[in-house]
């Protein structure tokens, strides 16, 4: 009889720990389910039908696939100023990130604290006021860029109010949000073990070859993580072209999640909106299973392990 009741004493103990981990993830899991997977099932339901806004239609199948790419007049535009906008925006970030860590993780800065959190700052800026900010600095006649030309003598630009300039101007405002992936390569370049740069020093390296043979192959994994979320984010851009642009002057900032939300609630096309956001995550996940493919060629993990 004890020993049975002992034994039965772990399993309790066991369903009890359970049952609370449960408890705990519940809301986290409720959450998902009807705010994340159950939208995205919906809106797969609904770009097979002819619904509009607050109304289910009939099953039309893949109708609205096709005419995404025979009859939409827009989606080669949305198409080309997307990947062009990902193309600028990504390097921008990443580069000045990883540039701004380096220099805050310097030997013997002072006030580092003071610093990171300056940096840090325009990071949590809501993404409104962040719009209404750059717009002004852009502002043609009276704005802070034009200014800063002028006084260097060089000729005034029109910024977002050009179709040659809008995409260009809109990736410089990523320089603002460097904040999270300076802190992400902080956290790395912390994690480079110290013995790599003192066999470099014996062997008589320098800062650059610190740089070459230590710092960047150690940070692979980290850029690998920032260049992966930094391809997701940017090719869903949508408050930039929402707020500053309204996807002008004449569609020059057309980003493809701008062209969904102007397709589904300006011209209450529910079905194709939908059809046009699973068109958007297949190309997220193309472009991601593509660089996690790539990236055994040129991520290093400490342990040599690369899968």
């Amino acid at each position: 009889m004890n020993e049975n009741t002992a034994s039965t004493k772990p399993k309790r103990r066991k369903n009890f720990q359970e049952m609370w981990g449960w408890l705990f993830a519940g809301p986290a899991i409720l959450g998902f389910l009807v705010f994340t997977a159950g939208p995205m099932l919906m809106s797969l339901y609904l770009s097979f039908t002819d619904s509009t806004l607050g109304i289910t239609g009939n099953w039309v199948g893949i109708h609205h696939y096709r005419e995404i790419f025979t009859v939409d007049p827009f989606i080669t535009i949305c198409l080309r100023v997307t990947f062009t906008y990902v193309v600028m925006a990504v390097p921008i970030n990443l580069i000045t990130a990883f540039g701004m860590a380096l220099l805050l993780n310097t030997e013997g800065l002072k006030g580092k604290k003071f610093y990171r959190t300056i940096a840090y700052m325009p990071y949590v800026v809501p993404a409104v006021a962040t719009a209404f900010l750059w717009r002004w600095l852009f502002n043609p006649s009276m704005g802070l860029m034009n200014t800063i030309l002028e006084a260097v003598g060089l000729p005034p630009s029109q910024w977002i109010f050009s179709e040659r300039t809008v995409l260009p101007s809109i990736a410089m405002m990523v320089i603002w949000s460097i904040g999270a992936n300076m802190i992400i390569y902080l956290a790395g370049l912390q994690g480079v073990p110290r013995s790599l740069y003192d066999a470099i020093e014996v062997d008589g390296g320098g800062i650059f070859s610190k740089f070459r043979y230590a710092t960047l192959p150690m940070m692979t994994p980290t850029i690998f993580f920032t260049l992966i979320m930094g391809i997701i984010h940017n090719l869903q851009a949508f408050f930039q072209a929402f707020i500053m642009t309204e996807g002008g002057p004449n569609n020059g900032s057309l980003f493809f999640a701008y062209h969904i939300y102007r397709t589904g609630f300006v011209s209450n096309n529910m079905s194709r909106a939908s059809a046009l956001s699973w068109v958007l995550f297949v190309i997220v996940m193309f472009f991601t299973a593509f660089i996690f493919l790539s990236s055994k060629k040129w991520v290093y993990y400490e342990g040599g392990d690369n899968q």
